[in-house]
């Protein structure tokens, strides 16, 4: 008899590559939708304080459950109010968005000095100049920074990022970045209870780990001359390098994930009355403002979590708020 030859899928998928380290804490956002409504900030942060269990009435058309009650996950997120710490307008050449200038808010919060040299920029003479080429900008974004020493977790530094402003025309949004610079804005005025938003976060990072673990290959049997836990080949005699496809040990998690269409549970603003019995495991209090998303999102308690308008909304489900029956205060078991 000959050899039989083994067919069997690839282990893992290609799509995530490189499987490298995320090189900043914040999420990078590359795409911002387009609204129809006026003037408003695109998206939010705050930071993931953990998991519970909502009783919820099925809203969804369509759905098996509609109109009963069905139990979900849900995640709070600690979202307390962000400063506007400026604003910055762009142009539009061949290459694309370039800044036209920025205008700083001054004084800047003294926490702010962690993460920049505050710039030496006259606010006036910023915002006129804005004014002047009020034609030719096409965006605004504004720069806002979060408040840790507002939420439950041990940080004194900021995170500083740029969120646009979206809706409305640029004579409208130019008036609504000026309204809200150097003043801080909440949750409430971004998002609303019922809507869907997209997650964008870095993992939960698990260091160095080998082929088996990161790339889900077979172990190898246990005659096996040199190693069970590592690929069967690293490729063809004829080539003098190791492909990119072939499964190798390296950095496995901490990565950055966008996740589509959570919806908003419920948005409040005294955290007593979501957090359980003895706080969230590894976070502690909510103490202001939270979000109640449907589901998980990535990354570990503490890790900071970006929100965004959603890029493809559902549709499907009206904007209303579902009707919530109950949600878990009990005390959260954990090593």
């Amino acid at each position: 008899m000959g050899h039989r030859k083994i067919n069997a899928p690839r282990r893992g998928s290609l799509a995530y590559l490189p499987r490298a380290r995320a090189s900043r804490i914040v999420g990078r956002i590359r795409y911002w939708p387009e609204v129809e409504e006026g003037p408003v900030l695109l998206g939010f942060a705050g930071y993931k304080a953990g998991m519970t269990y909502a009783v919820i009435i099925d809203d969804e058309p369509g759905s098996p459950n509609f109109g009963k009650e069905v139990i979900q996950p849900v995640t709070v997120i600690d979202a307390p109010p962000m400063y506007v710490a400026a604003i910055r307008a762009y142009v539009e050449d061949e290459n694309g968005l370039k800044t036209l200038t920025e205008a700083w808010a001054a004084p800047l919060p003294k926490d702010l000095g962690r993460v920049i040299t505050p710039p030496k920029n006259d606010v006036k003479e910023n915002l006129e100049k804005i004014e002047r080429y009020l034609d030719k900008i096409v965006e605004f974004r504004v720069l806002v920074a979060t408040q840790p020493k507002l939420a439950g977790i041990p940080k004194k530094k900021p995170d500083l990022m740029e969120i646009k402003v979206g809706g409305g025309t640029i004579k409208e949004q130019v008036d609504y970045v000026k309204k809200i610079l150097g003043k801080t804005i909440s949750v409430e005025e971004v998002f609303k209870e019922g809507q869907f938003v997209d997650v964008i976060a870095i993992t939960k990072g698990k260091g160095f780990q080998g082929p088996v673990k990161r790339w889900g290959v077979r172990t190898l049997q246990h005659k096996t001359r040199k190693t069970e836990r590592g690929v069967g080949t690293l490729g063809p005699w004829g080539m003098k390098r190791v492909i990119y496809t072939v499964p190798r040990a390296g950095q496995m998690g901490f990565h950055q994930r966008t996740e589509y269409n959570k919806r908003i549970i419920k948005i409040g603003k005294d955290g007593r009355e979501i957090t359980p019995k003895g706080g969230f495991l590894h976070y502690g209090l909510v103490r202001g403002s939270y979000i109640v998303l449907s589901g998980s999102v990535p990354g570990p308690a503490k890790r900071l979590i970006r929100l965004r308008y959603p890029a493809r909304p559902p549709g499907k489900i009206s904007g209303s708020p579902p009707q919530i029956l109950f949600i878990s205060l009990e005390p959260q078991q954990g090593v």
